[in-house]
């Protein structure tokens, strides 16, 4: 961050040299790749994808911006992200260096991440994400801010309107100098959410007059007691001493009320119930950092507060609304953290990192069902301390060969883990093309979170954590023509085993438990590409694609006689995915095209193919177009986004319906002081 704030971008002061036009050749620069990423299997996301608008969550940039699984209950509801066949827990993710995994249950909503609160997203596949923290079977997604780099004060406000009475409002303010850099964003949506679509878990008859069927259909319904509103807000000040010193505060304050819509099978009146989630988190980081020239150091405080209120009330028949469901969750997580790096020279790099976390976690539910005159209480009240450290060696001993170790411990309560290490490789086989192969290898584990182990009722004390290796092999190559073109694509390989999976299963009590059930075999080839091509008379395209094919087999022993899921595709896990974005673009003008695709999904471990046993393939279509207008005082977008182009009936998750075609306009304001 310091080196950003050195950098800044001074406005020019001449209006007259402003306004008049320059073409400037364009230059290709060369570097060697950063050591920190030897051997790694990363995928950056473009700037512009996670600016496209203020509509989208990192759930929807993610969902066309690669190939992991983004598994969406609805529209403004749930949707977690998976990597490589594992589960949305087994995916960690990270804000400014803040962990913000649920320690309840283990996964992060990324519906509740807004994309324009994100300036850096980058996606650590696998072994990969031993870097960063411990617990990824499957890889972890690293979200962070960074200064504004503006000189002087900054406006910028965005207001979406779309259907469904979708309303979409940003507001950032900026101030800049030599050693201040201060940033205010405010994001606001609502919507009724009462888009129509066809019901095709219900069918209608139709009858004649001798009450013989003589016609079926799927009605059209409403999505009923779907309406949200969520208002995040976002603070940022950061000051750089100007002698290396940098120091930083972020605080992320959101507000949500969101209905949790009925689901295809529901027969109900939605005015006979109210079912409804709230939440309020506050992320708060603290940081400093001191940079050298040959070292660098970095500590960071963090406070975390999640509050989370379910209720759910039913007509009881008279005309008055009974508590049936009153659950209360509250979190609170106290972090610090320790970064050092010290570049030996240009062949060795080490660092080391250390962090503690002390979370307290109070969940109850208080139900109408009375024990001995007193309601009864579900839940727990429960703390955990959890420490996580890394050492690290990064050598480049010549120019086209690095290797790397890392050796990560973590501290779970008052369980030590085995040791995680870590092994990456890569070289640069051939230059002409920056042909690369890398390899990696690297031991990981998750311990059960604490409904996992505390839940009551279910709770299972008894948990073992879950543990495997992940290997990952793999080319990539660049090539391009100053001016003309450029190309540049990965393939890779991985294969992971996790023992001793954490399964919820339903228990004789009439509740649901979890154990250690399954061991998971998962494998698979990832592909990305990306092309740049510059056309005659200003017209530029731009492409980018993912594939991955992606077997999660469950390779344990049958529970019972009955069990047919071994040998089976994990539910919820398709097999193949992909995401396609193109961009076209002249001069001010940008049109786009986003395509996603997700293969069948099973919904039960047997691959059961009966009427709810299996989710359908789907394609998904997004078009926008976009025109930028600059005035004397101002900057002006114009946006016009069509979402689900061609109508797709899909589901992601079973009975949770999604919205056909629908439409949002956008207007953006920059001015100019």
């Amino acid at each position: 961050m310091c080196i950003l704030l050195v950098a800044m971008n001074v406005q020019a002061q001449d209006n007259e040299a402003m306004d008049k036009e320059m073409t400037i050749s364009e230059v290709t620069v060369y570097g060697r790749r950063p050591m920190k990423e030897i051997g790694t299997q990363l995928t950056k996301l473009d700037s512009v994808a996670l600016k496209e608008n203020i509509a989208l969550s990192m759930a929807d940039v993610l969902a066309y911006n690669s190939s992991i699984f983004v598994k969406n209950y609805g529209r403004a509801t749930l949707s977690t992200v998976a990597f490589r066949g594992t589960s949305a827990s087994h995916t960690q993710v990270t804000w400014n260096g803040m962990k913000i995994n649920n320690p309840m249950m283990g996964m992060t909503d990324f519906s509740m991440i807004p994309s324009y609160f994100i300036d850096d997203a980058s996606l650590l596949h696998g072994t990969s994400s031993v870097n960063e923290v411990g617990g990824g079977l499957g890889g972890a997604v690293k979200l962070s801010t960074k200064p504004a780099k503006n000189e002087g004060f900054g406006l910028q406000y965005i207001q979406g309107i779309g259907s469904f009475s979708t309303f979409d409002e940003f507001l950032r303010l900026t101030y800049g100098n030599k050693h201040w850099q201060v940033s205010t964003r405010v994001v606001f949506s609502s919507s009724p959410n009462d888009f129509e679509y066809r019901n095709r878990d219900k069918k209608i008859n139709v009858y004649d007059e001798d009450m013989n069927i003589i016609e079926q259909y799927y009605p059209i319904e409403r999505n009923q007691s779907g309406a949200f509103k969520d208002f995040h807000f976002l603070q940022e000040v950061y000051y750089n001493t100007g002698k290396g010193d940098c120091i930083g505060l972020n605080a992320w304050y959101i507000n949500s009320n969101r209905e949790l819509p009925m689901l295809t099978v529901d027969y109900g009146d939605d005015t006979e119930f109210d079912n409804r989630q709230q939440e309020q988190t506050f992320r708060g980081v603290v940081s400093w950092e001191h940079l050298q020239e040959k070292w660098k150091l970095k500590a960071q405080g963090i406070y975390l507060h999640t509050g989370m209120a379910y209720d759910y009330n039913r007509d009881v028949g008279n005309g008055n609304m009974a508590s049936m469901i009153s659950s209360r969750s509250y979190i609170n997580t106290f972090s610090g953290q320790m970064e050092s790096e010290y570049f030996l020279n240009d062949k060795w790099l080490f660092t080391a990192t250390l962090s503690a976390h002390q979370h307290f976690v109070l969940s109850k539910d208080k139900s109408i069902i009375s024990l001995n005159g007193e309601d009864a209480i579900v839940g727990y009240d429960m703390g955990r301390f959890e420490m996580s450290g890394s050492l690290s060696a990064k050598w480049q001993p010549i120019k086209r060969l690095g290797l790397s170790v890392v050796v990560r411990e973590e501290l779970i309560g008052n369980r030590w883990s085995p040791v995680i290490p870590a092994f990456f490789i890569d070289g640069v086989l051939l230059e002409q093309g920056n042909i690369t192969a890398k390899a990696s290898i690297s031991r990981n584990f998750r311990a059960p979170t604490l409904n996992d182990l505390y839940a009551l009722p279910g709770g299972n004390p008894d948990l073992k954590d879950e543990r495997g290796w992940t290997y990952d092999a793999g080319l990539s190559f660049a090539v391009g023509r100053e001016g003309r073109y450029s190309l540049r694509g990965s393939v890779s390989w991985f294969e992971s085993f996790i023992k001793d999976w954490i399964l919820w299963l339903p228990t004789t009590q009439g509740f649901f438990s979890p154990r250690n059930m399954k061991d998971v075999h998962a494998y698979g080839i990832e592909l990305q590409g990306n092309l740049l091509l510059d056309l005659p008379k200003d017209w530029k395209v731009d492409l980018n694609g993912s594939f991955s094919w992606t077997p999660s087999i469950n390779v344990g022993e049958p529970v019972s006689v009955a069990d047919q899921s071994v040998g089976k595709q994990l539910p919820y896990v398709p097999e193949f995915s992909s995401s396609v974005i193109g961009r076209l673009s002249w001069h001010d003008w940008t049109f786009m095209y986003k395509w996603c695709y997700y293969s069948e999904r099973y919904t039960m471990s047997s691959n059961d193919t009966s009427f709810s046993g299996r989710l359908p393939q789907y394609f998904m279509s997004n078009i926008s177009l976009e025109k930028l207008l600059s005035f004397k005082f101002m900057d002006l977008s114009l946006k016009g986004v069509i979402n689900n182009l061609f109508d797709e009936e899909y589901l992601s998750v079973l009975s949770r319906p999604m919205p056909g075609i629908n439409f949002e306009i956008f207007i953006g304001i920059t001015p100019k002081w």
